[in-house]
């Protein structure tokens, strides 16, 4: 009987057999290369002319399907194929029961083209049969329209007699064409030719049939593994965005040969990209090589080894691979270049760190064929400016919400958590910073535990690396001279999210030269050095790395653990510290102490002699507690001394009168001590050459400060509401680079040293010195000048040439219209004048004033005309105010505050809610314009219907503010806060961005106030979940709020 085999489309361009004339063809050591090579395949076949569109979506029914002549082969040659291939799982279609005729019926047709390869057995008597022919005319269509792949066996006969139809072949053929038409005849031939030019297996190479017909059924099995369309990367999240980006760097169409740089730090996806790029298209390149983590096969290269000999390994490794010759003998670097100068080549070169990788395999592209790309990824950055690589990728992190579907993907098998572990997951992901890295190792991780289980583990996760996370980004560290590999020790342990000006101080003398050392971390993309502000750059090391640095710190080079805390280099665990500071353990290994206050369980008595041992510590940071904490460091039996070689000490609420006697200072660079207890710092003279921040704010008992004499580098003095001080010491007309003075809350401050003239400084805040009678003695250079709250009532006629001078703020008193020179200078004004009736015509004449503010103005009904300059009135207090007769002639002010101002009248309030982006003023309900409202509620859903997606969208929120009953509770005079937060409700835990974003501080309220305030957002969802919060109050909460899109 006859029958015949079809096999579709394949999408694999890997295969064995060649093609002649216009049929495209492939030597099968190249074919048997690709396969070998491509670690992600997902390429057409080699044997099909075309692989169009449609053979994609076409159903498969059988793997092969034979085409032959029964008597010829079916009860030999071809029974041991197909055992061969049933051996091999390898499904063909069997024709037994389809009855015969001179055409072939659509059964068969259907068999045809729902197998994946076409199989042609060529006999002598294969022409015999008008069947076979037309058989064979549907699969070379087939093979034409879809790209079907068609294989051929010549068993017993000659290629030439059937391409030519000659030999006993060609007497049968003519047989077979008596009485058939001429078209019939044509198409016959044509087919004959065009499948004899496909190479294929010919039984008269043979000795053995046995070996022949495992051989084929090998061949079949090995193609359709490579014709399996790959599926490794389908729904990779992010990936769209990335393979946009780079195809445009890719540019295919174009003939120049092009390297490609994928650049990002460890774990961010670099390889995952860079295999998808190879997955689509190797295909399109005559030759392609995925070299996998180049950096880890060289790493056991010793430093002083033959750099030619590594170079030479490399290369002989890169050619074996890209045309499949194992053990190939190299016998110089020219090779490539000689061998690949005519080729279309794809070369993907991952996890490069060394210049000797890319001088061996690709040092430049002349070494390629036109059309050819280069594909390397790598963390350092600078490498890729060595070989002038320009075309590069830099590889984000992903989204928060992203990055939460990558986790629950490794942790649920799904993009969204089991119902109950949403928040876990979402704390999981947050701390693992959006690495993809950390996000599949552990997702895999706690993948199949119960929430117990998660809750349980989560602390651990939190105070250890992974080891499988460790491994791979220690790589990193690991090539780092040691100078850098301190340098990053440093940023992980200490000074991570810290200004890079700070830490330049922090560690000048522990460094040649610290800021080209953070450039190179951050070349190698284990920092990130973000400029916030023109003047204000941000050192940001990842989660991870900064667990790594942790963990390295806790053994010794050999990699032997250091069990005792007290002989490491850097302290940041709380419990280790806890031991240390209270057991005396610490020695000269230390370096460095971080402790964050708030996770400690219970209070920590620091020894009187707890730091005698650490004469190497430089940097003490104490963090926290904060705000209404309670206190938890205490030092019971006082402190003895602290290192001489201290740069930086941060100890919130110190709880001594004074610093130790044996205090040294010489090193010191930055000294903040908040709220503490201190009476004064030190006794005598200090050297204090290297400071240039003291910060002493709300130290409330503080009464001197020392001699400041040698102080000639300090830039920052904070003494806000050091309200016991009473003196300042003449010494501080010696701070020649002083910047920042800032004297508020100074209450019992009289004068000013007379040498406070510094050029320096440019920043002097002198509010509530309620003493200070004189204008200060200061700088022309001066830019902020705050006298509010002062008793300051002229302003000298030279303030006029102050061209630096941008904000002057002022408390009224009537003999300011004295100075007219002051009223085209002062822009705030502030008023606390208990009899005011109405505020003078004279204010009018302030040119400049952008801020109005009044306080406690208990008699005054009407706020009059002001400036144009006008951005923010605030009135506190003002129990008699009724009207405004102002108009803000169409422009928003800033802000406008009226605070417990109960009698303001109906077009008062009106005009304060149409002139301002942000006001406060006393009210009882939200108004009924708002849309979307919760009542009573904190929060509110807002949906946007069918508004397009990503799109820039501008709200206005509501939040009714109600106090307790108690109305002293009320007026206790505390300040309180207010945040707002945007939420995707479809997408737990991720915030939208709001511009702008601000936490909104308040007087204390009396009674029902209502807050109104306007911002956009970048939305990309038509639900959104707003939410607000009242902060450091017990006694003010949310009673209504609502939103209203504009």
């Amino acid at each position: 009987m006859d029958s015949s085999f079809y096999y579709g489309f394949c999408a694999a361009a890997i295969t064995f057999f060649t093609l002649f004339g216009t049929i495209l063809f492939m030597f099968y050591g190249k074919i048997k290369s690709h396969q070998e090579n491509k670690t992600v395949v997902a390429s057409s076949s080699t044997l099909s002319l075309t692989a169009t569109p449609s053979s994609l979506s076409r159903t498969r029914k059988h793997h092969v399907f034979p085409s032959f002549h029964g008597a010829d082969v079916r009860k030999t040659f071809l029974t041991h194929i197909l055992k061969e291939c049933k051996g091999k799982g390898i499904d063909p279609f069997i024709d037994n029961d389809i009855e015969r005729s001179k055409s072939i019926g659509p059964e068969l047709i259907e068999a045809i083209r729902g197998s994946k390869i076409a199989i042609v057995l060529l006999s002598r008597n294969y022409a015999s049969s008008s069947w076979c022919l037309n058989e064979l005319v549907e699969i070379m269509k087939c093979r034409e329209e879809f790209g079907q792949t068609v294989m051929t066996i010549f068993y017993e006969v000659d290629p030439t007699d059937v391409k030519k139809q000659t030999g006993d072949f060609g007497k049968v053929f003519k047989r077979t064409c008596k009485d058939k038409t001429k078209d019939e005849i044509k198409r016959w031939r044509k087919v004959l030719e065009a499948v004899a030019a496909i190479a294929g297996e010919h039984s008269r190479n043979w000795d053995n049939e046995a070996a022949m017909t495992e051989k084929i059924a090998i061949d079949v099995s090995n193609m359709l593994n490579n014709s399996t369309p790959s599926r490794d990367f389908d729904g990779l999240i992010g990936m769209g965005a990335h393979m946009k980006e780079m195809e445009s760097l890719l540019s295919l169409g174009s003939d120049e040969v092009r390297m490609i740089a994928i650049w990002g730090p460890s774990g961010i996806g670099k390889t995952t990209i860079a295999r998808v790029l190879y997955s689509q298209f190797s295909e399109n390149f005559e030759l392609s090589v995925f070299m996998e983590n180049i950096k880890e096969s060289t790493y056991t290269r010793p430093v002083c080894s033959d750099e030619y000999s590594a170079k030479m390994q490399l290369q002989k490794r890169f050619m074996s691979q890209i045309i499949n010759h194992k053990d190939m003998e190299l016998p110089h670097l020219g090779i490539a270049q000689d061998r690949l100068n005519d080729k279309k080549v794809l070369i993907v070169l991952d996890s490069i760190d060394q210049s000797i990788h890319i001088d061996a395999i690709a040092k430049e592209t002349r070494w390629f064929g036109h059309g050819s790309r280069i594909i390397i990824t790598t963390q350092d950055q600078k490498l890729l400016k060595a070989h002038g690589i320009n075309h590069i990728y830099k590889v984000e992190f992903p989204s928060a919400y992203e990055a939460y579907q990558m986790f629950c993907v490794y942790a649920f098998g799904q993009i969204f958590p089991k119902d109950g572990f949403e928040e876990l997951a979402w704390e999981v992901t947050k701390f693992l910073g959006n690495l993809p890295l950390g996000l599949r190792v552990m997702g895999s991780h706690f993948r199949g535990m119960s929430r117990h289980e998660w809750v349980n583990e989560l602390p651990r996760l939190k105070t250890r690396l992974d080891a499988g996370i460790q491994s791979i980004l220690k790589f990193s560290y690991d090539v780092l001279c040691d100078e850098d590999k301190d340098l990053f020790l440093h940023i992980a342990c200490l000074f991570n999210n810290e200004e890079m000006v700070k830490v330049e101080d922090y560690l000048a003398l522990s460094f040649l030269d610290v800021r080209q050392g953070l450039q190179v971390l951050a070349e190698k993309s284990l920092i990130a050095i973000e400029v916030l502000h023109s003047v204000y750059t941000r050192i940001d090391m990842h989660n991870l790395l900064v667990q790594l640095g942790t963990e390295i710190v806790r053994h010794k080079p050999g990699h032997q653990s250091i069990r005792e805390p007290g002989k490491r280099r850097f302290l940041v665990d709380a419990k280790d510290i806890y031991e240390v500071l209270t057991d005396n353990t610490g020695s000269r290994n230390i370096i460095g102490i971080l402790l964050e206050v708030r996770p400690l369980s219970g209070e920590l008595n620091i020894s009187e002699r707890a730091f005698k041992g650490m004469s190497n510590l430089k940097f003490l940071r104490f963090h926290g507690p904060y705000y209404h904490e309670s206190d938890k460091l205490y030092l019971p039996q006082g402190l003895n001394n602290l290192p001489r070689k201290l740069r930086l000490i941060e100890w919130s609420r110190f709880p001594l009168i004074c610093l130790p006697s044996d205090f040294c200072t010489a090193y010191l660079v930055e000294l903040r001590m908040w709220n503490s207890k201190l009476q004064k710092l030190w006794q005598g003279y200090q050297p204090l050459g290297s400071l240039k921040i003291m910060d002493l704010r709300e130290s409330k008992h503080l009464k001197e400060l020392p001699d400041l004499s040698s102080a000639t580098n300090l830039e920052e003095l904070n003494l806000f509401e050091c309200s016991s001080l009473a003196k300042l010491p003449s010494s501080i007309g010696n701070l020649q680079k002083l910047q920042k003075l800032s004297l508020h809350g100074c209450s019992k401050l009289e004068v000013l040293p007379t040498n406070i003239n510094l050029e320096s400084l440019i920043n002097l805040d002198l509010t509530d010195c309620l003493l200070i009678k004189r204008f200060p003695e200061i700088s022309t250079n001066i830019k902020d000048l705050k006298l509010t709250k002062t008793a300051i009532k002229e302003v000298p006629l030279t303030i006029k040439s102050w061209s630096s001078l941008h904000k002057l703020e002022m408390s009224y008193n009537e003999g300011l219209k004295e100075f007219p020179h002051a009223l085209e200078i002062i822009t705030r004004l502030y008023f606390n004048d208990t009899e005011m009736q109405e505020i003078p015509p004279w204010v009018m004449k302030i040119s400049r004033l952008q801020s109005l503010a009044l306080s406690g103005c208990k008699k005054l009904i009407t706020i009059p005309q002001l400036s144009d300059s006008l951005l923010t009135i605030s009135a506190v207090n003002c129990e008699s105010l009724e009207s405004l007769d102002i108009s803000f002639h169409n422009h928003l002010l800033h802000s406008l505050l009226f605070v417990n101002c109960f009698k303001l009248n109906k077009e008062a309030r009106e005009l304060i809610q149409t002139s301002s982006t942000s006001v406060f003023l006393p009210d009882k309900e939200v108004p009924a314009n708002f849309t979307y409202r919760a009542n009573p509620g904190c929060s509110v859903i807002v949906n946007l219907n069918q508004r397009p997606l990503s799109t820039t969208c501008r709200f206005k929120a509501c939040v009714l503010l109600v106090t307790q009953d108690d109305k002293e509770k009320g007026a206790n005079g505390k300040t309180f806060g207010v945040t707002h937060r945007l939420r995707d409700k479809n997408k737990f835990g991720v915030d939208i961005q709001c511009r702008p974003t601000y936490y909104y501080e308040f007087p204390s309220i009396l009674a029902e106030h209502l807050f109104t305030f306007e911002f956009e957002a970048d939305v990309t969802s038509i639900e959104l979940l707003f939410s607000f919060h009242v902060h450091k109050s017990d006694e003010v909460m949310i009673k209504e709020c609502g939103v209203l899109l504009l």
